[in-house]
């Protein structure tokens, strides 16, 4: 089968989105399979060995970008003859035949379950369009089953469409000695870790609360390192930092590259991740695979992704997150390590391999 893959999170995304797809194209490209896979995607990666075709997404004040997903896209798509068309972004794909197949990847519904942690076009976009995608879809991919229930939930039509596939872990995420980053951040152990866009469904007021509730109670020297771009909504978040009794023991780093974040999660006390909602939680799979300990909510699919390894806490309930926090700085070295090995085995379970094996699934059931 000739398989089209939107990809344009690969060019203009950073975060979650655009780490799924970039982790499941290179799972692509080491198979041996007897499909063929082509990218749709906005830039040229001259290291990528799948075909490419790039439709520059031009920024101009008339709607190219419309225009661009809405009629050029499916046309090249019908002039390609394809069989199948995944949306790894869960927007489209748009306007196709029915003799193409569409796959819609839903990584969650926060849109629509949470429109006030978004911006107004966004919320407005995804009801308006979400529906019918979905009424489309011939397949329905999810990260987790909490995601999948969700969709059943609001979407009942759904139901027999639905396909939950658990995402696979980055070979880059294991424990490291070296600590250069942490020299050239100056970063002293010892130290709790978040890492997540800075954005109100991310939980971090509640993070920095707990923090001070921790700080003032254990009269600890640990501090908090903070590490993700700066997302939506954002104006709270850094207001309350900037009054925090304990600015001085927070250090915010902005985004961090991928390849620095195993230096991070394996120096840390923790992994804390408060977030309220979350489809899957890739964080929280990369610290327990880098053997660090988390700390998570234990809203939506976290406990999915953490099961037995992970301590957990209700997402707003500041003052058990920093009970959580001491009881974590103060466990035994061998209490430390044998939850540190149960966090490693339980990551070992989620793998690119197992994902393409369902995937391969997924594709051999599409009726045509």
């Amino acid at each position: 089968m000739k398989i089209a893959i939107l990809a344009d999170s690969l060019d203009n995304q950073h975060a979650g989105i655009h780490i799924y797809t970039k982790e499941w194209v290179n799972a692509l490209i080491g198979q041996d399979t007897e499909h063929k896979y082509i990218l749709i995607r906005e830039k040229r990666d001259n290291q990528m060995p799948l075909r490419q075709l790039v439709i520059p997404n031009i920024r101009l004040p008339i709607g190219f970008a419309s225009f661009r997903l809405f009629v050029i896209i499916p046309l090249i798509l019908r002039m390609l003859k394809v069989d199948i068309v995944v949306e790894p972004a869960h927007f489209g794909p748009f306007n196709l035949p029915k003799r193409i197949k569409r796959i819609t990847v839903i990584h969650d519904l926060t849109p629509i379950l949470f429109p006030e942690y978004h911006r107004w076009h966004s919320q407005w976009l995804q009801r308006l369009f979400l529906k019918r995608i979905l009424k489309k879809a011939d397949v329905v991919l999810s990260n987790s089953q909490h995601t999948s229930q969700d969709l059943e939930r609001i979407y009942p039509f759904t139901k027999d469409k639905i396909e939950r596939i658990y995402l696979g872990k980055e070979a880059i995420y294991q424990p490291v000695t070296s600590n250069q980053f942490l020299k050239k951040e100056n970063i002293i152990t010892p130290y709790f870790l978040s890492v997540g866009t800075i954005e109100p469904r991310k939980n971090l007021i509640t993070l920095l609360n707990a923090f001070n509730v921790y700080k003032s109670q254990q009269r600890s020297d640990t501090k908090l390192v903070i590490c993700g771009g700066k997302g939506w909504k954002s104006a709270d978040f850094f207001e309350a930092l900037s009054i925090h009794p304990f600015r001085q023991d927070i250090l915010l780093l902005g985004y961090v590259e991928k390849e620095n974040l195993p230096e991070l999660y394996s120096h840390a006390q923790a992994l804390i991740y408060p977030s309220i909602y979350e489809g899957f939680g890739l964080p929280v799979l990369e610290a327990l695979s880098c053997g660090t300990l988390v700390i998570c909510s234990d809203a939506a699919s976290l406990p999915e992704v953490g099961g037995q390894a992970a301590f957990y806490f209700s997402p707003l309930n500041s003052p058990v997150l920093a009970e959580l926090m001491a009881s974590v700085e103060h466990l035994s070295t061998e209490e430390r390590n044998q939850r540190i090995e149960v966090g490693r085995k339980w990551a070992g379970v989620f793998s690119w391999d197992n994902y393409l094996e369902k995937w391969n699934r997924v594709l051999n059931n599409i009726h045509y």
